[in-house]
């Protein structure tokens, strides 16, 4: 994936990173991208998920929540693609419009009457926790063949249940039949085994290894002595 550098007064040609342009390959099945907040590395999985033919707010081929966000479409439009094999099935997961997602799916059961909800944990999922309604997406939508797609999917999840999802992740990686591109804070979720794990920092992406990240050099610190060094952030 190639975008040559760009310059913008206007989201998202405004954002480093894109007015630096790169030249990102995804070798591995799973793939992390992570960086500080408004670093670009929302905006650069979304604009993935387009070219996907997903919607930007969350889904897949299939589904069509409204709301569609075109602020990145440009963006997308400038992205240069090469695939070894052409994949046209799987799903786009955000954090931030997982409640539109839910609403979907109910009106969705009350149109067509088929009990929906037995591929969602057996019930509304609005009617489980934040967490375990995010397992139950995970558990249907990451279950075939395809490319996946998940902005900061730790924001509902507990340690256990990232842990959770990590296992999800990897019987559908056994099967040889899944690409993961993934956004996150998480450096629980970053130590998944062989994965790429791409850094943006100053507009620029680089690969790197897990514990040269800020996200895991903050808590290693604090791990180490946690009254001691939250203390000093205080302080600071």
């Amino acid at each position: 994936m190639v975008l040559p550098a760009t310059k913008g007064e206007a989201y998202p040609f405004s954002i480093p990173l894109v007015q630096k342009g790169f030249d990102l390959r995804f070798t591995t099945p799973v793939t992390f991208i992570c960086g500080e907040n408004g670093s670009g590395k929302s905006t650069l999985i979304e604009s993935v998920a387009l070219h996907c033919a997903f919607s930007s707010t969350g889904g897949s081929r299939n589904h069509n929540l409204g709301g569609q966000s075109l602020d990145v479409a440009p963006l997308q439009e400038l992205l240069k693609f090469s695939w070894n094999v052409k994949v046209n099935t799987g799903f786009f997961v955000r954090a931030e419009s997982f409640f539109q997602f839910s609403n979907f799916i109910d009106e969705l059961a009350r149109e067509t009457g088929v009990d929906i909800y037995q591929s969602y944990g057996g019930a509304s999922l609005h009617a489980q926790s934040h967490g375990e309604a995010f397992l139950s997406l995970f558990s249907h939508q990451l279950s075939r063949r395809g490319i996946f797609i998940l902005d900061e999917p730790e924001a509902a999840l507990s340690p256990q249940r990232q842990l959770a999802l990590l296992r999800i992740v990897h019987e559908l990686v056994k099967t040889g039949n899944a690409q993961f591109i993934i956004a996150t804070h998480s450096p629980l979720l970053m130590a998944y085994p062989d994965a790429s794990l791409f850094f943006i920092n100053q507009g620029e992406i680089s690969e790197r290894g897990l514990t040269t990240t800020p996200h895991f050099q903050v808590l290693a610190r604090f791990f180490a002595n946690p009254v001691s060094y939250v203390s000093e952030v205080l302080a600071d």
